[in-house]
């Protein structure tokens, strides 16, 4: 399959159009997260790749689904998007579509989503210096996500856009045997 980055912009650059108009980003956002969850649930993938599946049956299957956990959803709409979706054989690239989607409405609300993982617990003061740093540095809001990441080795690591901020001790460890090796 090719890029599914490549293949989830333009349909999330349509549902974001579609949103923004109708003044409903956050009800698309939450119903493409819903969808997302589904496409990555492991019996509906095996649905998604089984020979002979009723293509409207599994529609209805995310639409349903959706329609549960996101109530405030544009239903029509959206079915119309899974139908399309599924058309093309593209119901996998939904987590991509809806990670495209939410960057689109993060950065037209001039906000940025940082995750920060870290191999201990970061209490609320530190996580809000971090913020309050990473506010300063892009200029925009930022949302932080803390993870819990028991690999890490110590330190912590984090994501914002196509930033990466690698501040683990596995990679401090790495630059200097790198150093030393020079």
């Amino acid at each position: 399959m090719a890029d599914v980055a490549a293949i989830a912009r333009p349909y999330a650059q349509a549902a974001f159009e579609l949103a923004r108009d109708a003044g409903q980003l956050d009800a698309w956002s939450d119903a493409l997260q819903a969808a997302a969850a589904v496409a990555t649930d492991s019996q509906v993938t095996a649905l998604l790749t089984a020979p002979g599946t009723d293509a409207a049956k599994l529609v209805t299957l995310f639409a349903d689904t959706v329609q549960h956990a996101a109530p405030a959803a544009p239903q029509g709409e959206l079915s119309n998007l899974l139908r399309l979706l599924e058309e093309n054989g593209r119901l996998q690239a939904l987590p991509a579509i809806s990670e495209a989607f939410d960057a689109l409405k993060a950065e037209t609300e001039n906000r940025i989503e940082v995750t920060l993982a870290a191999a201990s617990p970061v209490d609320e003061a530190q996580q809000s210096r971090i913020v309050e740093a990473l506010k300063k540095r892009f200029g925009r809001d930022v949302s932080l996500t803390f993870e819990l990441d028991p690999t890490l080795l110590g330190g912590a690591l984090l994501k914002a856009d196509d930033l990466v901020i690698d501040g683990t001790v596995r990679a401090g460890l790495g630059r200097l045997a790198t150093t030393l090796t020079n």
